[in-house]
């Protein structure tokens, strides 16, 4: 098998700061991740939370041998969201962007690209290569004939594919969780953070069809490619990127780190994922060809 390493997406999430400082304390040090990427993407009136704790939890990941990545936010709109990814490009530290408003910001430097903005083909590879891309977080729509074709044309550009969690599916400008609470964007109450995985929505029939995140949508059913990533390692993929939950992801990092090493079939370590109780069905449908929520 290809060599390909394991990244951990930024969180989507509003945790409370002792959640999120002893959640990667324990990603330091236990976790076999390459990477971790870090910051606020979905709302920036969270950022002030966790702004107290990122230098040490940053720290405490180097030390654990993981290389960090600041992302920033998917939909900018406000100046002074403009300014804190302003700052963010100006850091000296590898930046994912998220929005295009970054690009002339990091033009020029080595950066990283998130799922959020939309890669679709390899000219948009060559395209973010000449500005300075060094890896290309597909969005995870994309079937694995395409991310096959753009592996092949991503010359240096190390090419990741999303493969473990809620998948993010739209982002907007008003928050749809305030608004079920019968609250506006504005006088929130942060009410985003009872719902720790994102808060599911039922069809009128009783069936799980989205999950919503603050101003964020989501998918209900976690993607889950523990069966697809050999294959997709052999296409020329990368890395492979699992988005934080509350259900135990360092038994999800080990479980997919151990098939990419060879040391456990596809099989038993579906099983072992489907023994961690996340309360939603798992999907590989896009990967596939087939739609989105179906497990293919």
């Amino acid at each position: 098998m290809a060599h390909a390493g394991l990244t951990l997406g930024p969180l989507l999430f509003n945790w409370p700061p002792d959640r999120y400082r002893d959640f990667y304390c324990r990603i330091a040090d236990e976790a076999p991740l390459d990477r971790v990427c870090m910051g606020e993407v979905v709302c920036s009136k969270r950022r002030p939370f966790l702004e107290d704790s990122l230098e040490s939890v940053i720290s405490r990941l180097e030390r654990g041998g993981k290389q960090v990545v600041l992302s920033s936010l998917a939909l900018p709109t406000l100046e002074r969201e403009l300014k804190c990814d302003s700052d963010l490009a100006s850091s000296g530290r590898i930046v994912e962007i998220n929005d295009v408003s970054l690009i002339p910001l990091v033009k020029g430097c080595p950066f990283h690209v998130g799922p959020m903005l939309n890669v679709y083909n390899e000219s948009a590879v060559e395209y973010l290569a000449q500005q300075g891309a060094r890896s290309i977080a597909l969005p995870p729509e994309l079937p694995r004939s395409s991310i096959a074709a753009i592996a092949a044309a991503s010359g240096t550009v190390d090419i990741e594919v999303w493969a473990f969690g809620r998948v993010p599916l739209a982002i907007s400008a008003r928050c749809y969780h305030a608004r079920a609470h019968n609250l506006t964007k504005d006088s929130c109450q942060f009410v985003c953070d009872r719902d720790a995985d994102g808060l599911s929505v039922e069809t009128l029939d009783g069936r799980g069809f989205l999950a919503i995140n603050g101003v964020q949508t989501l998918s209900f059913t976690y993607c889950n490619l523990i069966r697809e990533i050999a294959d997709l390692a052999g296409d020329g993929v990368a890395s492979f990127r699992l988005s934080p939950h509350t259900c135990d992801m360092i038994a999800v990092s080990k479980s997919f780190h151990a098939v990419l090493q060879g040391e456990l079939g596809a099989d038993e370590a579906m099983t072992r994922l489907g023994e961690l109780g996340i309360g939603a069905p798992f999907s590989s449908g896009f990967v596939c060809g087939a739609p989105g929520a179906a497990y293919a």
